[in-house]
């Protein structure tokens, strides 16, 4: 079919080159397989990550024709880790084979947009989105002493879609019981050799999930990084916080351009 202007992006997900970060630069082109890359429609398609964290649209970035600009200027040490572009949809008139989701499925009248039609006629559940989701982060580095768990204080929020994070936890809101995916991520400042670091995530006040590794490299004052994913069945009211711990002897501490957490719940299991 032929199109007036750009043809539109439908169900196209694009992975852009990657980019090298230039000392004090804050603007710079994006390219997929080499050629400038125009190819969407606005900022809140693109999902940024710059040194482990993603980068909120319009407030940390912006986008102008084939160039990224971040809100400030970047060092010689920070990371691009990846550019991602969500493509559109499309609204196709007659759909074609398989571009329907079971979110879109109504009988107008009857069910809404969260059932679908069964082969024997009769309507069962489609599920819903990935909501909650939240992603929240430190505003600046935060000490920690040794040889004890202390409680992360995130106090930062880039996203809380049903306001659930509060007081550096996460709660399951009424009605959300499910599995949730979680992540979460800390960078621990001036290890010594043989010196242990772990990050925590606990539920309702016990740890279930953990990271940790001693330092086995060269030299001291080396950061340690943490990152512990994992599936987690909640029920409503059931509460999450991330914790770290450290053997170094003295306070460390965590550092906030490299530390994150977040999650969002599952639909379709």
């Amino acid at each position: 079919m032929a199109y007036i202007g750009r043809e539109p992006v439908t169900g196209n997900f694009v992975k852009l080159d990657s980019i090298t970060v230039v000392n004090g630069q804050a603007a710079y082109t994006m390219n997929n397989g080499g050629s400038a890359f125009t190819a969407y429609d606005n900022v809140n398609q693109f999902l940024v990550s710059l040194n482990g964290i993603l980068q909120a649209p319009t407030d940390s970035f912006t986008v102008s024709g084939s160039t990224l600009t971040f809100a400030s200027n970047l060092a010689t040490g920070d990371v691009i880790d990846f550019v991602i572009v969500l493509g559109d949809t499309l609204d196709i008139g007659t759909p074609s084979d398989n571009t329907v989701s079971l979110a879109k499925l109504t009988a107008t009248g009857t069910k809404d947009a969260t059932t679908f039609l069964r082969g024997d006629n009769t309507f069962a559940s489609a599920g819903g989105d990935n909501t909650p989701s939240f992603f929240v982060t430190l505003s600046g580095d935060q000490s920690i002493s040794a040889s004890t768990w202390t409680k992360i204080t995130f106090d930062t929020e880039t996203w809380d879609t049903d306001s659930a994070f509060a007081s550096n936890k996460f709660t399951v809101p009424s009605g959300e019981s499910g599995k949730y995916y979680i992540a979460a991520k800390i960078a621990i400042a001036d290890m010594d050799d043989n010196e242990l670091s772990i990050i925590g995530i606990y539920k309702n006040g016990s740890l279930i999930s953990t990271t940790q590794f001693e330092m086995r490299s060269p030299g001291t004052n080396k950061a340690m990084f943490h990152v512990v994913n994992t599936i987690l069945d909640l029920s409503a009211s059931d509460y999450l916080e991330v914790y770290g711990y450290q053997t170094d002897g003295g306070a460390n501490n965590v550092l906030s351009s490299r530390s994150y957490f977040g999650g969002y719940k599952l639909i379709g299991v």
